[in-house]
């Protein structure tokens, strides 16, 4: 098992295998898959297309992007969640590699109808099936512990329905990502949530995250992410599906309250009326009360309509391109997964073995990661670093990769790195067609890809 990050041609590999079927044939998809396995040297005569990835008798975690039920836009799952027949094969290809076992898990969106979701994409019943015929896979979980729905602008919650011993407390303190953007006026905000929450896990020098201890006890994790534009991150891919393995949404800042003028990352500039929205909003998710929380979420909505009537399409959840705040929780939370020792505490040498496998068959384009369109690329990526895979996948979607603050930071050097070189370094192997005539770290550009509003300057 690797112990550092370093900056070898293997780390900064990426494999892109074409897949030609956009229907997820099982055939194409094991193809596809050992494919990319051997070209980064993790397939195995006689342990399977993960045998020299897997030691047998390990714990392994397989990471999808299990984020919604249904697409909040006009599309459907293909463009939304990591196709199940991609779930399926690598799960077969890890228990060929004896490990002592395997489970599927994933914490989505506090909205999401995890059952549901299961008994769309036929994984309920697989699952069910695999369990009873193979005693080392151990099913599929929700890593959550609250779920919620929004009815009529009020977030209706039921907390702690998992234990908490399921988890793994972390703080990174002043290591932490977010400490050169936090101060004392506690600016971190996410969607729907009380400030107040934020405000004990996020302070200088008080940086927590909550993950799934199934996750910190795998010496293995497979992260599977689906390739889609993200109207907050620019892109979700490798670094960004990491954040599923944190257990409670007040753990996750998501940007920073006010303009950019101001020192926020909410929005380009300062708007008057969005502070007020701002404000308002912060009244409604602290209320005490149903009849204050209700108030509060009819004198929002009228402000929101304000907003939209002008023409506004970022709004005031840090959906554009100069939001630091969300790539920089996703980077602490992919530091605490190689580093975090199962006590709390973090290692100088890496803790698991990470690989990613991303699904771009049908990737997601448009307002994503929630109402995605369709994006087809006819790709499997694979890559042992999710900065260099991110880096590829960044320019599939038809973005400078240079633009994408996520990026940008995931190269810089800091304690427990998450890579050791730059994104110009990125080697692609593979269906090398895929590559445009100006080195091996760039791809061809993907034409007319839709690109969230906010993120249309960071496009090439």
């Amino acid at each position: 098992m690797t112990n550092q990050i370093n900056n070898s041609i293997k780390d900064r590999r990426v494999s892109a295998a074409i897949v030609p079927s956009l229907a997820y044939e099982a055939v194409e998809i094991e193809r596809a898959l050992l494919q990319n396995c051997k070209w980064l040297g993790w397939a195995s005569p006689d342990r399977g297309a993960l045998g020299r990835v897997i030691p047998t008798g390990a714990k392994v975690v397989v990471k999808p992007n299990l984020v919604l039920h249904q697409n909040r836009g006009k599309g459907g799952l293909l463009e939304l969640v990591t196709n199940a027949s991609i779930i399926k094969a690598v799960v077969l290809e890890a228990l060929k590699a004896d490990p002592s076992c395997v489970i599927v898990g994933d914490a989505p969106i506090q909205s999401c109808d995890f059952q549901n979701l299961l008994e769309s994409t036929g994984l309920s019943s697989w699952s069910a099936d695999l369990m009873m015929r193979d005693s080392r896979f151990g099913g599929i979980v929700d890593f959550r512990r609250t779920v919620s729905e929004i009815r009529s602008g009020i977030r209706y919650a039921q907390d702690e329905i998992r234990p908490i011993e399921n988890y793994v407390l972390y703080n990174l303190g002043s290591e932490s990502m977010l400490e050169s953007i936090s101060d004392e006026k506690h600016p971190f905000r996410v969607t729907c949530y009380d400030p107040r929450l934020l405000e004990k896990t996020h302070s200088p020098g008080n940086h927590q995250y909550l993950v799934a201890r199934d996750v910190i006890d795998a010496e293995v994790v497979v992260n599977l992410p689906k390739l889609k534009t993200h109207k907050k991150a620019g892109i979700t891919n490798a670094l960004k599906n990491l954040v599923g393995i944190n257990g409670n949404k007040e753990y996750l800042p998501h940007h920073r309250l006010g303009g950019s003028t101001g020192g926020g990352d909410c929005y380009p500039g300062n708007d008057p009326v969005k502070r007020v929205l701002e404000a308002v909003l912060d009244k409604q998710n602290s209320a005490t009360t149903r009849v204050g929380e209700k108030a509060m979420a009819v004198v929002s909505e009228n402000l929101q309509r304000v907003v939209r009537l002008r023409g506004d399409k970022i709004g005031v959840e840090g959906s554009w391109s100069g939001n630091r705040t969300v790539a920089l929780m996703t980077l602490d939370l992919n530091r605490i997964l190689h580093y975090g020792k199962p006590d709390g505490t973090f290692s100088d040498e890496v803790q698991r073995r990470v690989i990613h496998v991303c699904d771009a068959v049908v990737a997601g384009q448009g307002d994503g990661p929630l109402a995605s369109e369709p994006l087809d690329l006819n790709v499997m990526l694979a890559s042992e670093n999710p900065a260099a895979m991110d880096w590829v996948g960044a320019q599939l979607l038809g973005y400078d990769p240079e633009k994408i603050p996520l990026l940008v930071h995931a190269f810089e050097d800091f304690r427990w790195p998450i890579a050791k070189f730059q994104g110009r370094e990125v080697t692609l192997l593979g269906d090398l067609d895929l590559l445009d005539q100006s080195g091996q770290s760039s791809v061809k550009q993907s034409a007319c890809v839709r690109h969230p509003a906010g993120w249309k300057a960071a496009a090439a």
